[in-house]
């Protein structure tokens, strides 16, 4: 299984994705930390058959919300998905791939509410809490429980 954590560690909430993927490489887990466009993943992810991909989201819940889609089965709201750097954001990415046939066999994204993107900023203590939250639901994962 290949963990995807998207983010910009200069952008407070945004960074919520890569505490998780660096949480999960302390813990010996295969995940990696992505900061470049979305459109990229299309590459990281191919030959992965299992993939889950974390990433900040804004859709105004409490910060530190957490939700999860299997984006295999359905599609992500774009509305959610912060895109304002790139110009092709995560919804559009798995959109892309779902059409060109691009798609790992298993995919699972987490959506980690962000309220403060402010550039020079750290992570907000909700956002701390919900990447160790999503942390302990992928190892989970990986262990079979769920």
């Amino acid at each position: 299984m290949l963990i995807i954590g998207l983010g910009n560690a200069d952008r407070g909430d945004d960074a919520a994705g890569l505490l998780v993927a660096r949480t999960l490489r302390e813990h010996e887990l295969h995940a990696i930390e992505h900061t470049g466009a979305p459109i990229d993943l299309l590459d990281r992810w191919s030959g992965h058959h299992q993939v889950v991909v974390v990433d900040a989201i804004v859709s105004g819940a409490a910060p530190g919300t957490i939700r999860s889609w299997d984006a295999r089965a359905t599609s992500l709201h774009s509305c959610v998905f912060r895109s304002s750097t790139h110009e092709f954001g995560l919804s559009e990415t798995i959109e892309l791939a779902r059409v060109l046939n691009r798609l790992p066999n298993w995919l699972r994204v987490y959506g980690i509410e962000g309220m403060q993107f402010d550039m020079g900023s750290s992570p907000s203590p909700e956002i701390w809490r919900a990447a160790r939250n999503v942390t302990e639901q992928i190892c989970r994962i990986i262990s079979g429980i769920e």
